[in-house]
């Protein structure tokens, strides 16, 4: 019987090790975890007329009815950093490696198809509420925070779209505007161990651009024009976590 009552406490104590390291402690007050992996970003575009505001510093107001821009879908490297504060309650930074998004015609200007292209630069801040006990693998979230959307490197590439609106050997350069914006985002983390997790989340970001376009004829006459476009991107981000 003392034999069996050792072996009884050694498997118990077994099941007790074993069950305590299924436990996930990768989402709990004071950790840090950092995650990579694939961004989706899905604009849902809308857009004012492309309107001329001057000729060689001239004021005028020429609506050009019917046209619009939009931007197209993107993938790239998503990244993140998040900080657990308490059990339930996270901040969370978000980033994308700065790939150039295109951005169309629409209206009378789909023929022409892409028009130009822009880096844009937008990282998030993010509170994060955590659903259920810190030591479940699977925890859902909500999340509300802040965005910066800054375009870089942005450029005219359609030679047919500048030719018609410049004439043969003008030329055009484009400028987009930054903007601040609300972020809204849910998700759900699942902790494979102690220390690595997967992830899945949704945001919906309102951005915001003014573009305006500067183009000059080959006679040197000068045009700005300016059209405003609501991104409003749509963000799936897929990652693997690690905790430290």
């Amino acid at each position: 019987m003392q034999f069996m009552s050792k072996r009884l406490g050694v498997v118990t104590a077994g099941f007790a090790m074993f069950s305590a390291a299924g436990m996930a402690q990768a989402q709990t007050a004071g950790s840090n975890v950092i995650s990579v992996g694939w961004l989706h970003a899905a604009p849902q575009n809308q857009s004012t007329p492309l309107t001329v505001h001057s000729i060689n510093g001239m004021p005028v107001n020429l609506v050009e009815t019917g046209t619009g821009f939009a931007a197209q879908k993107t993938d790239t490297l998503g990244f993140t950093f998040a900080h657990y504060f308490t059990d339930d309650i996270s901040v969370e930074a978000v980033a994308g490696y700065p790939n150039y998004l295109k951005f169309e015609g629409t209206g009378t200007l789909s023929s022409f198809g892409v028009l130009g292209k822009a880096k844009p630069i937008a990282p998030i801040i993010l509170l994060r509420y955590h659903f259920f006990d810190a030591q479940t693998k699977f925890r859902p979230y909500v999340g509300l925070g802040v965005n910066y959307t800054k375009f870089i490197d942005a450029q005219v590439s359609n030679n047919d779209f500048v030719t018609s609106k410049m004439g043969p050997g003008g030329s055009a350069t484009v400028h987009a505007t930054s903007s601040w914006s609300p972020a809204f985002s849910a998700g759900a983390n699942y902790a494979i161990d102690d220390h690595w997790s997967v992830g899945l989340s949704v945001s919906y970001v309102p951005v915001k651009t003014t573009a305006t376009l500067t183009g000059t004829t080959a006679g040197g006459t000068v045009i700005d024009s300016t059209a405003t476009l609501k991104i409003r991107p749509v963000i799936t981000f897929l990652n693997v976590g690690y905790r430290f």
